[in-house]
């Protein structure tokens, strides 16, 4: 699935099934809220924290799903085509990037 695709999908699936977008304010907030929750699990999984007894039947992968979504509401809401953002942002990172990285001592193994 392309990016393009997939903000039809999600567009669709707003539009029909969900009724209509929420605000754009409201969407930022749920996705504030789903960035959290996968926060949470990387502070678990990943970092220091432990798992509580109702943590336990997590699902990362659903959760990045959730934020995906609601970016992409946004964006449909927003007027934003990511597979042009994200392609400018990419070439704005190579030209920015190109020997920062190369030259980091702590990226070196």
């Amino acid at each position: 699935m392309t990016l393009e695709e997939a903000q039809a999908i999600v567009d669709n699936w707003i539009t029909t099934t969900g009724i209509r977008y929420y605000s754009e304010l409201t969407n930022m907030a749920i996705l504030t809220e789903e960035v959290g929750e996968v926060a949470r699990i990387m502070a678990r999984k990943y970092g220091d924290q432990s798992f509580k007894a109702s943590d336990k039947e997590v699902d990362l992968a659903d959760e990045m799903a959730d934020v995906l979504f609601v970016l992409i509401a946004l964006a449909n809401q927003t007027g934003v085509n990511l597979t042009e953002a994200l392609q400018k942002n990419l070439d704005k990172k190579t030209k920015r990037d190109a020997d920062r990285h190369a030259n980091n001592e702590k990226l070196k193994s």
